[in-house]
């Protein structure tokens, strides 16, 4: 079944997405990709993205400092996913510098470290070094810096 497009008045839809950027934090992208699908304009999705980030309701360094906290805290990402997560929402470099500074570098190492010797105790590889391979290779994907990965696998993979 098709899904039915919505077409509100420009009023209606400040008052929707001041809802859908009150529930949590948004980027611009999100709320102006929302705004198309509620049927406005070009130029009526701007002039409600501008009254929404007058009223507060949209803050861009806000939004990135929310997004890096939480996906280091609850998903335990590293620098390189967080990073490529911000830009795919068209963050700037200063509020993407702003939020990396949001990681305490202590908390950073200390989850990495963590998260190693979580997946030594449950990787089943014999080999050591296939064993260091693969637990580095996860790490890396899920975005911490390689050399990093390495030096702590080195040290608690044994």
């Amino acid at each position: 079944m098709e899904k039915k497009k919505l077409s509100l008045t420009k009023k209606e839809a400040k008052l929707k997405a001041a809802n859908y950027c009150a529930y949590q934090e948004r980027s611009q992208k999100e709320v102006r990709n929302k705004l198309f699908e509620y049927g406005l304009y070009k130029n009526e999705v701007e002039d409600v993205l501008a009254d929404l980030i007058m009223d507060g309701f949209i803050n861009e360094e806000r939004f990135a400092k929310a997004f890096a906290g939480g996906k280091f805290r609850v998903k335990k990402w590293g620098r390189n996913r967080i990073k490529l997560g911000l830009q795919q929402h068209d963050i700037s470099s200063y509020c993407l510098k702003r939020a990396m500074a949001e990681i305490p570098p202590a908390d950073y190492t200390a989850t990495l470290v963590a998260l190693i010797e979580k997946k030594s105790t449950t990787e089943s590889e014999t080999n050591l070094f296939k064993k260091r391979e693969k637990i580095s290779r996860q790490m890396i994907y899920k975005g911490y810096e390689p050399e990093l990965v390495w030096e702590f696998v080195k040290d608690v993979v044994v």
